[in-house]
C-alpha cells in the first residue's frame, strides 16, 4: 500500500510562511473579534431590554444552536459548490445582519425578539461558514503543516477571545452596544477582503454537481462506514460531554466557592488562553517527537504502529484535563484555581486540535466539509449536552462533586473508546485517483437510470482465499462508504476457486461519482484484491441496469 509518511513542520509558525493562509489567518482573528464583541454586547444589551436570566441565557442559546441544527447541510453545500465563494457569500450575510443590527440599535429600535432574531442569524451565518472554513485549510498548507495550522488557527481563536470582551466592554461603556454591532459589521470586511485576494484552483468535473438532499445522504453514508471518521466522533464524544463540565461550573466555582467576582472570573478565561497558547505552541514539536519514534519498531505494545502518536495525546491530554478538572474542584483559593486553569487550556488545546487533526486527515476532498460538519455537530451537541447534564448534577450533589464525577467519567471515556483509535491514517494518501476509467459514456445510458449492479469476477487459488477475503472486507468498507447500497462477495459452489464481488449503486451518475471518489490508498487495496487473480485476463467487470418496467 502506497503511503505518505508526513514529516511534522518544526516550528508551530511554518504555516505562515504561506501568503493566503497568513492573510485569511490574521482576518480571521479581527473577524473573531468582532464575534466575541457581539455576544458581550447582545447580552448586555438583554439585560436592559429584558433582565430576565431566561432571556441572558437565550443570547448565548441563539448564538450556538444553529451550528448544531445547520452544521450538516452546511458540510454539504461546502463540499458542492466553490468553497470560496460561498465563505464569501457567508461573509457578507452576516456583515449585512450585523449592519442592520448595529443601526437598528443606535436608533433605539432594537428589542429583546429582534435582539435574539438577528443573534440567531448571525450564529445561522457562522454555522454556515464553519465546516467551509476548516475545509480550506488543507489546501493551503503542506500537509506536514497542517496540525501546525489547526494550532494556529486555535490560537487565533484564543487570542480573539481574550481581546474581543476587553474591547467590548470599554465601548459598551463608551458608546453603547450598537456600536459594538456595527463594528462587529466591519471587522467581516477583512475576511471577505483576503477571500478575494485568493485565486483559488478551479475544481474541474465532467460530472453536474450533487444535490443538497443527495450530498447530504453521501454524506451520512460516508460517516456509517468510514470507521476512521466514527473513531475521532467516538472519541469527541467521550471527551466533550465530560469537559463541558469545567467550561460550565466555573462561574459558579468563582461566585460560590471562591467568593471571589467577574474579575476573577475573567483571570480564569485568561489563565485558560495562556495555556492553550502554550499547548498549541508545544504541540507540532511533540508530534515530530513521535512522528520519530513511530518510523522505528519499539518494544512497547502502547507504541506500535505508524501514526498512533495522536491517538496517544488525546489520551494523555483527557488524564491531563480530568486532573486539572479534579484541582479545580478541590483548590480552595484564586491562586490554585488559577493554576488549574492553564494546564486545563494546554490540555483541552491538545485534544481539540488533535482531534480535528485527526478527522482533516481521515478526509478525502470531495467529503472534507461534510465530515467536519459531523465533528462540530459532536462537539457542539456534547458541549450542549454536558452542560446541561453537569449543571444539573451540581445542584444535586454540589459543584467539587459533580467535578469530581465529571473527572472520573473522563477517564473512563479513554477505556470505553479505546478501541476507537485515532491517528492511523495520516499516511494514506486520500489524493484522488484518476485510474479507474468507465466502459461507457453517462450520455448513452441516461444519468439517473438506476439502479447499477456492478460485478467482478476473481480467480482465486484456494489456499488463498481467506486471505483474499480479508483484503475484500476493507473493499467493502470502500464500496460501501463512496456509495454501493449492497455489496457481497459469492462462492461459486461449483467452481472452487471462482469469487464474483457485487455490488449495487442507486444510479449510473452514482456509479460514476464512485470513479470520481477513488483516492490512491483507496486504489492500492483494488490493486491488493486484483493481486490475488490467477486468470490471464484480468477479473472480468460487469455493469448491469435495471430495466425500465
Amino acid at each position: 500500500m502506497s503511503v505518505t509518511v508526513p514529516h511534522p513542520a518544526a516550528s508551530p509558525w511554518a504555516p505562515l510562511r504561506h501568503r493566503v493562509y497568513r492573510m485569511l489567518w490574521i482576518a480571521s482573528i479581527v473577524s473573531n473579534i468582532g464575534s466575541w464583541m457581539h455576544e458581550v454586547g447582545a447580552g448586555w444589551l438583554m439585560t436592559s431590554l429584558a433582565p430576565s436570566p431566561l432571556m441572558v441565557a437565550l443570547v448565548q442559546a441563539a448564538t450556538t444552536a444553529p451550528t448544531f441544527l445547520l452544521a450538516l447541510p452546511a458540510g454539504a453545500l461546502a463540499d458542492i459548490v466553490d468553497r470560496r465563494r460561498y465563505l464569501i457569500a457567508s461573509q457578507v450575510w452576516m456583515m449585512v445582519v450585523a449592519g442592520l443590527l448595529g443601526a437598528l440599535t443606535l436608533a433605539g429600535l432594537t428589542s429583546a425578539p429582534l435582539l435574539l432574531l438577528f443573534t440567531f442569524a448571525l450564529g445561522a451565518g457562522t454555522a454556515m461558514m464553519m465546516p467551509a472554513w476548516g475545509a480550506i485549510t488543507p489546501e493551503l498548507v503542506a500537509r506536514s503543516e497542517l496540525p501546525a495550522a489547526i494550532g494556529l488557527n486555535t490560537i487565533g481563536m484564543n487570542v480573539s477571545r481574550a481581546v474581543g470582551p476587553a474591547l467590548a466592554g470599554l465601548i459598551v461603556a463608551a458608546s453603547g452596544p450598537g456600536m459594538v454591532f456595527v463594528l462587529n459589521a466591519l471587522s467581516f470586511l477583512a475576511v471577505i477582503v483576503a477571500l478575494k485576494n485568493w485565486q483559488r484552483p478551479r475544481q474541474t468535473s465532467e460530472l453536474p454537481a450533487e444535490r443538497l438532499a443527495g450530498a447530504v445522504r453521501a454524506g451520512l453514508r460516508y460517516a456509517r462506514h468510514a470507521p476512521e471518521l466514527r473513531a475521532v466522533l467516538a472519541r469527541g464524544s467521550a471527551f466533550f460531554v465530560f469537559a463541558s463540565a469545567s467550561w460550565a461550573l466555573l462561574p459558579l466555582i468563582v461566585r460560590q466557592e471562591l467568593r471571589s467576582g467577574p474579575g476573577t472570573y475573567g483571570l480564569f478565561l485568561a489563565c485558560m488562553g495562556i495555556g492553550a497558547i502554550g499547548g498549541a505552541l508545544l504541540l507540532p514539536r511533540l508530534n515530530i517527537r513521535l512522528a520519530q519514534r513511530d518510523s522505528v519498531p519499539l518494544a512497547h505494545w502502547w507504541e506500535r504502529g505508524r501514526g498512533e502518536g495522536r491517538d496517544r495525546i488525546v489520551a494523555a491530554a483527557t488524564v491531563l484535563y480530568a486532573l486539572a478538572m479534579l484541582a479545580l474542584a478541590h483548590s480552595g483559593s484564586v491562586l490554585a484555581a488559577g493554576a488549574a486553569m492553564v494546564v486545563t487550556g494546554l490540555a483541552w488545546i491538545s485534544v481539540v486540535s488533535s482531534l480535528m487533526t485527526a478527522t482533516q486527515t481521515a478526509l478525502p476532498g470531495w467529503v472534507r466539509a461534510r465530515g467536519l460538519a459531523f465533528f462540530w455537530v459532536v462537539f457542539t451537541g456534547g458541549m450542549a449536552a454536558g452542560s446541561a447534564l453537569w449543571g444539573q448534577v451540581a445542584t444535586w450533589v454540589g459543584i467539587p462533586a459533580a467535578l469530581t464525577l465529571a473527572s472520573a467519567g473522563a477517564v473512563v471515556g479513554i477505556g470505553a473508546t479505546w478501541r476507537y483509535r485515532i491517528g492511523r491514517h495520516d499516511v494514506a494518501d486520500l489524493s484522488p485517483s484518476v485510474r479507474w476509467p468507465t466502459t461507457m459514456p453517462a450520455d448513452e445510458l441516461g444519468m439517473d437510470r438506476g439502479p447499477v449492479m456492478v460485478t467482478v469476477e476473481y480467480r482465486i487459488e484456494p489456499a488463498r482465499i481467506r486471505e483474499f477475503t480479508q483484503v475484500m472486507k476493507k473493499l467493502r468498507t470502500i464500496r460501501r462508504r463512496d456509495g454501493a447500497f449492497m455489496w457481497e462477495l459469492f462462492d461459486d459452489i461449483e467452481d472452487s476457486g471462482r469469487m464474483v464481488e457485487c455490488f449495487m449503486v442507486e444510479s449510473w451518475l452514482e456509479h460514476l461519482r464512485q470513479h470520481e471518489r477513488v483516492t490512491v490508498a483507496d486504489r492500492d487495496v483494488s490493486d491488493k484484491a486484483r493481486s490475488f487473480h490467477i486468470g490471464e485476463e484480468p477479473p472480468k467487470v460487469t455493469h448491469l441496469l435495471a430495466g425500465n418496467l
